[in-house]
């Protein structure tokens, strides 16, 4: 299929070729194909990142392999399968836990914030406790909150889009550790080494986990041979804006600014030519304008949207919040004309210490991670049912990868089982299904608790 992108696409949507512009400062007739007209608007003088993308007009066709035009990943945090859907009929769920050995209840949460629980690598390992999957217990909040569920009723919204679409039941992530190395591996088949979040050394305040981090902040990577060091976290790593941009495929990421929590998730950050270079104003956006941006521009072919931390499921926050925000998102989305041609992947970054009794397989050295739920949302998805296949975070690169034609970048990506088997593009495209937003949100929006 060779669909044509309609007109007025912001600079995050524009082609790859757009930027080479930019890049040469080279005018647009000495750099375009015979026959394609490219108009680039001005860069923004702003030192930051701007509110919204400036609009870059094109006339290039994008070939895809399949009638998707458009990929969206949606990753909220910290929830495993069990945890959120565990209750779910059909799937490999279950409604009780191993404790050290010790069979215990998973109990009904219906709190809508709750404590942060340990979730770090060394945390990961002792869950994870040699595949026995009892070791979650590991402080008195964990000790009330790892061992809980929640129902239908207190997820509406995601329990209604597992219900329509495809929910997969063995997608793990990436990493066997908590969220940095898992962000990563979301944008470049690797984690460039690291286990774990980096750490803050003697500046505990600091919001960033990227190439703007103060100097003391230092992340443990590990190399191949067994060997590991302290460094910052900013990386000379292939990603697949490398891939995107060769093959001039429009993308865009959405994520919390510098001065909003969150912005640790902003994985591009800790990407050196990223960060340093024009991709960054070009590409990455503040995440409170993304439901703007749909309803006014036309979706870029590739696009990532992470959370503000109060809106990010992450506990902290409030769970309710979090579910009303992906769902303006995705109504967005499903409002848009861009909906028939649209994969949305809605995932969660990594455990955040809730049990899973499902083992992750062995992969290398870094993962699996635990299980998180994966649902697949597009109009060619096949309805309402189960994938209960093994696939992981490096699956939704693949994807995209297979969708455009673009080389692999690791061993992780290449091996990674596809997504395609979610869709089946003989059917009729099925009608986009937007839903309300919850009215039953308690206590204040914005509670910053870490």
């Amino acid at each position: 299929m060779t669909p044509t992108p309609r007109g007025g696409v912001r600079v995050a949507a524009a082609a790859a070729l757009a930027l080479e512009l930019v890049i040469a400062c080279t005018p647009s007739s000495e750099r375009a194909e015979p026959g394609t007209s490219v108009v680039v608007a001005a860069a923004s003088p702003s030192p930051s990142r701007p509110s919204s993308a400036e609009p870059v007009v094109h006339q290039r066709t994008i070939p895809t392999r399949w009638p998707i035009e458009h990929v969206v990943v949606i990753m909220q945090e910290n929830r495993s399968f069990d945890h959120l859907f565990g209750r779910f009929p059909g799937v490999d769920g279950t409604r009780f836990g191993w404790d050290h050995g010790v069979r215990v209840p998973l109990t009904h949460l219906t709190a809508q914030r709750i404590p942060d629980l340990p979730h770090c690598w060394t945390c990961a390992v002792a869950s994870w406790n040699g595949g026995r999957m009892d070791g979650f217990d590991q402080s008195a909040i964990s000790r009330r909150y790892a061992y809980t569920q929640y129902e239908r009723t207190d997820e509406p919204n995601y329990w209604a889009w597992a219900e329509r679409y495809v929910l997969h039941d063995h997608f793990f992530s990436a990493a066997r550790g908590p969220s940095y190395p898992n962000h990563l591996y979301m944008i470049s088949g690797q984690s460039a080494g690291a286990h774990d979040n980096p750490s803050r050394g003697q500046t505990p305040d600091s919001r960033t986990w990227g190439c703007d981090s103060p100097p003391l902040e230092r992340v443990r990577i590990v190399h191949p041979d067994g060997t590991s060091e302290w460094v910052h976290p900013c990386f000379d790593i292939s990603t697949i804006e490398d891939r995107l941009h060769d093959a001039r495929v429009p993308w865009a990421y959405y994520a919390a600014t510098s001065d909003e929590p969150g912005y640790i998730w902003s994985a591009f950050s800790s990407i050196r030519k990223i960060f340093y270079g024009p991709a960054w104003k070009a590409h990455v956006f503040p995440v409170d304008g993304v439901v703007h941006d749909i309803r006014t521009q036309p979706l870029p072919s590739v696009t990532w949207v992470m959370p503000r931390f109060q809106l990010s499921d992450h506990p902290g926050s409030n769970f309710c919040y979090g579910e009303n925000w992906a769902t303006s998102v995705i109504d967005a989305i499903m409002k848009s004309p861009d909906w028939s041609s649209t994969a949305i992947f809605l995932t969660w970054d990594e455990w955040g210490g809730f049990y899973d009794h499902v083992p992750p397989p062995h992969t290398d050295a870094f993962g699996l991670g635990f299980r998180v739920p994966l649902i697949v949302l597009s109009p060619y998805a096949r309805a309402g049912s189960i994938d209960h296949r093994v696939t992981e975070f490096d699956s939704m690169l693949r994807f995209i990868e297979e969708n455009w034609r673009l080389k692999p970048l690791t061993r992780r990506d290449a091996s990674a089982p596809s997504l395609r088997p979610d869709f089946d593009f003989s059917q009729k495209p099925t009608p986009p299904h937007p839903l309300p937003l919850r009215t039953d949100c308690t206590g204040p929006k914005w509670k910053i608790t870490w």
